[in-house]
């Protein structure tokens, strides 16, 4: 009896929020996610090509994609900056038809139809974001959609 007290005990005083802060400043590394359009692969190499790049995870189905999307249009002006899209469990004609209305702001686009290459960017739920450097150092990690506030921190960490 006193051992499923203490456990129960345990599980009320552990931490069960999400949180993927311990990603930062660790490299990227695996990465072999889909061309959208394209029966090919985007790798690593590809990724060590552009000073910074900023992987969105995103959807048409999903509203707080639709929300943050005005910022990602405004962050693809940047010359400092790649923008991977990786379009997740998402079927190919909502995505075409999401992109056709709201503007691509994608340099690459690639797709996770089944999210499995996505949980290994730490990633579960959407939208999701993540700030890589040339060297495949992630520098910051965004939560959920990408605010006036992260497009702000973004440009200040490219330039």
């Amino acid at each position: 009896m006193l051992f499923v007290i203490g456990v129960f005990i345990i599980g009320l005083s552990k931490d069960t929020n999400y949180n993927t802060s311990s990603l930062v400043g660790k490299k990227i590394s695996g990465i072999n996610l889909k061309y959208f359009d394209e029966d090919k692969f985007y790798k690593e190499d590809d990724l060590k090509k552009n000073n910074y790049t900023l992987i969105n995870f995103w959807a048409s189905w999903c509203a707080p994609c639709r929300d943050e999307h005005p910022l990602l249009i405004q962050l693809s002006k940047e010359k400092n900056l790649k923008l991977l899209g990786v379009n997740f469990k998402d079927k190919k004609k909502h995505a075409d038809s999401f992109l056709k209305n709201l503007g691509n702001p994608y340099d690459f686009l690639t797709k996770d139809e089944q999210g499995k290459n996505s949980v290994h960017f730490g990633v579960y739920g959407i939208p999701e974001s993540i700030l890589v450097s040339k060297d495949l150092t992630i520098l910051k990690k965004f939560v959920g959609p990408l605010s006036i506030e992260d497009l702000n921190l973004i440009v200040k960490i490219i330039n």
